[in-house]
């Protein structure tokens, strides 16, 4: 009896040091539930400690981060049907462009909701038309939309568990204590194309571990020859979130990408003011400044003498010297100057030399479209045309419409000029 009595004891004593602190917060938390609150960034701070681009901010555009690994969540003894990571981590890396040298890198245009997007400009465009067709200078135009210079790629490609896995324990007279560890990684690619050459320009790979801990005491004891029994479990485990080690791996991709662009000479950084040790430890420098006595300088009217104006001569010869008027030489004309025509640039903000080269860059002949009437009154194909302008005629994307308002913008002002 007094053995059991001793057990009792030193078990009640491990469950109050390991688990009471435990099993008092769980009890704390669900009395009184945490506020909600705003999640800061994994790195945060190196995101704001990137310098600022030497420039105009980047148009860029995100397509997609999508989940390649095809992993579900780790389990010991079912089939888990649940992804292992977020299928929506395309809204971190957008958060990061935003974000990175405080918001001076990057202006990130939509194009996850890009068909939303076209679908509520094409309904605001009807809707003026109805309601403002009888105003002076007709319904109110839309303005165009933004595009992009370079486009962000890739996802995540790996998640791999149980990379490391491990653990210790002990156990005398039936009473043990264990503790357990494992080790997961999930790797992030990200890479930065060009959108007027298709060019990969930079491409990096980063990845994240995944940490997980369990602790935990156990007794199992037979007392009175085997006739009592007293068993008891006790413990904790801690895992790290998935979510934040995917966050963490694409803000550090979106740094490094910037850090390896102004090493190939992409871009630049802004220099900054260069601070003293004192200015860098937030001291305040005191000069001491001696005292100056006050001079007594005596007042002296200035004496006025109007001198004629002499041609200046060269002292080595009799004659006059006369100014010799030289014309500066002319700036050299630019990359675009020199490839692109200025005025089918200024209207149609595509590089080319002539109409013969603008034809072939907007596919004029190439990309098909039908008026409004012919896709109402015929059942074929009609659903592949789904954009259409203030002229009611329809094209299949918006791409499509935005080149062929560019051509037809450029023959209005061929027709003009000719008149």
């Amino acid at each position: 009896m007094k053995n059991l009595i001793v057990y009792m004891s030193v078990l009640f004593l491990l469950a109050g040091c390991s688990g009471g602190s435990t099993a008092q917060k769980s009890l704390d938390v669900y009395a009184q539930p945490p506020q909600p609150r705003v999640q800061e960034a994994p790195l945060a701070k190196k995101l704001r400690d990137v310098p600022e681009i030497d420039g105009e901010k980047i148009t860029i555009a995100v397509y997609g981060f999508t989940d390649k690994t095809g992993q579900r969540k780790p389990a010991d003894s079912i089939a888990n049907l649940s992804s292992a990571v977020t299928q929506g981590s395309e809204v971190w890396v957008i958060k990061a462009l935003s974000e990175v040298g405080n918001g001076s890198w990057f202006e990130v245009l939509e194009r996850i909701g890009l068909d939303n997007l076209v679908k509520e400009r094409q309904l605001i465009r009807n809707t003026r038309e109805v309601y403002e067709k009888e105003l002076p200078n007709g319904p109110t135009p839309l303005k165009p939309m933004k595009f992009a210079g370079l486009i962000l790629e890739g996802g995540i490609i790996g998640y791999d568990s149980n990379v490391a896995v491990g653990g210790i324990g002990a156990r005398y007279l039936g009473v043990g204590a264990q503790t357990e560890y494992r080790v997961d990684t999930v790797t992030v690619v990200m890479r930065i194309v060009s959108v007027s050459t298709g060019k990969v320009m930079l491409s990096v790979a980063t990845e994240k571990t995944i940490a997980s801990s369990r602790s935990g005491i156990d007794v199992f004891k037979f007392f009175d020859l085997g006739t009592k029994l007293v068993e008891a479990e006790n413990g904790y485990s801690v895992n790290e979130p998935v979510n934040y080690a995917v966050r963490s791996a694409i803000e550090a991709g979106v740094v490094e990408l910037i850090n390896e662009g102004e090493r190939k000479g992409l871009w630049k950084f802004k220099k900054s003011k260069t601070k003293n040790k004192s200015e860098r430890l937030g001291l305040s420098i005191l000069k001491v400044v001696p005292e100056k006595k006050p001079v007594k300088v005596a007042k002296v009217k200035p004496k006025i003498k109007v001198v004629p104006l002499i041609p200046r001569a060269n002292p080595h010869s009799d004659k006059k010297e006369v100014p010799i008027i030289v014309s500066l030489p002319k700036t050299r004309p630019t990359l675009v100057e020199r490839s692109c025509n200025p005025k089918i640039f200024e209207i149609t903000k595509v590089c080319a030399k002539d109409t013969a080269e603008l034809r072939k860059a907007l596919k004029v002949g190439v990309e098909k479209h039908v008026t409004y009437e012919w896709m109402m009154s015929t059942k074929n194909n009609a659903g592949d045309y789904r954009v259409c302008n203030k002229n009611d005629i329809c094209f299949r994307n918006a791409e499509q419409m935005y080149r062929w308002e560019s051509w037809t913008a450029w023959q209005s002002y061929l027709r003009k000029s000719r008149k």
